[in-house]
């Protein structure tokens, strides 16, 4: 499995006192470490979302924060939970992943989706095409960034984006990337997943994530894969509810759930307590 036990810092708070923001996280992060987590995410986006505090609150350049992360942690997967494919072009996402996982030896995971924030993309003049052509362009990306994280050189011809026996050095540690796909888009993105992804994420009541993970699996036998091969994870808010969290995970589990990624909660005192009820239905 690629992880069992993901934790995902989706706020840094509202308030921007500056190198105060990044201690903050870091000591949450370290708890996380300590309470068995075994991912660490991060939003990739230029502003926060209403659902995060809005756009006056802090919001780190993703892959530069986990570049600094990586620095203060030892063990778990850091990744985005996602990159939109609006944002960078696909071979920049590509060395920047593969410098995070550089930098971590060897812990980086390319999270990747085809992007949602809508206010985010007119606040910065990013081009935000309809649904289907960033679906197209996620084809593509992904197609390059897989290229790039297992070949030195690579050659990859698409709709949207093209590389052209383009280097990637210095090589990824243990010779390729994981990717993660997220969402739960039945016809298009866990098509893709079944494709190219070693994970995916998806978000429900048990009943949904049954039925996506289902979809999956019929995408990966058209695409002649193993769905065993896919870590299958979840998405899910934080509670102030132990016991209902736990609930959850083993209803998401028997309903073939790998893992879960929990937000972070507000108070990292709360963070052991969360880490135990995960490790007892996802341990390993």
């Amino acid at each position: 499995m690629l992880f069992r036990r993901g934790m995902h810092f989706g706020s840094y708070g509202s308030v921007d006192d500056g190198p105060a923001v990044f201690d903050r996280l870091c000591a949450a992060v370290a708890a996380a470490e300590e309470a068995g987590f075994d991912a660490i995410s991060v939003p990739d986006h230029a502003q926060q979302n209403r659902v995060g505090g809005g756009p006056d609150s802090p919001m780190f350049e993703a892959l530069t924060l986990l570049g600094a992360l990586a620095m203060r942690t030892t063990s778990p997967r850091l990744l985005t939970l996602v990159s939109p494919v609006t944002l960078r072009a696909p071979w920049l996402l590509a060395k920047a992943v593969t410098t995070l996982d550089v930098l971590s030896r060897g812990r980086a995971v390319l999270g990747v989706g085809a992007g949602w924030d809508v206010a985010e993309h007119e606040a910065y003049g990013i081009e935000f095409p309809v649904t289907g052509e960033r679906m197209d362009r996620l084809d593509d990306a992904l197609a390059i960034c897989r290229a790039m994280f297992r070949d030195r050189r690579s050659t990859v011809i698409g709709t949207h984006y093209t590389v052209s026996d383009a280097p990637n050095s210095p090589r990824p540690v243990a010779g390729t990337i994981p990717i993660l796909v997220a969402g739960g888009g039945e016809r298009r993105t866990l098509d893709l997943a079944a494709r190219y992804g070693d994970a995916c994420n998806v978000a429900g009541d048990p009943a949904t994530v049954r039925h996506k993970f289902e979809v999956l699996a019929r995408h990966c036998e058209r695409a002649g894969r193993d769905p065993a091969s896919i870590t299958r994870t979840v998405f899910v808010f934080g509670t102030d509810d132990l016991a209902e969290l736990a609930a959850y995970a083993r209803a998401v589990a028997t309903a073939g759930a790998d893992g879960i990624v929990v937000v972070g909660p507000d108070d990292p005192g709360r963070i052991p307590g969360i880490g135990q009820v995960l490790a007892d239905v996802f341990p390993g």
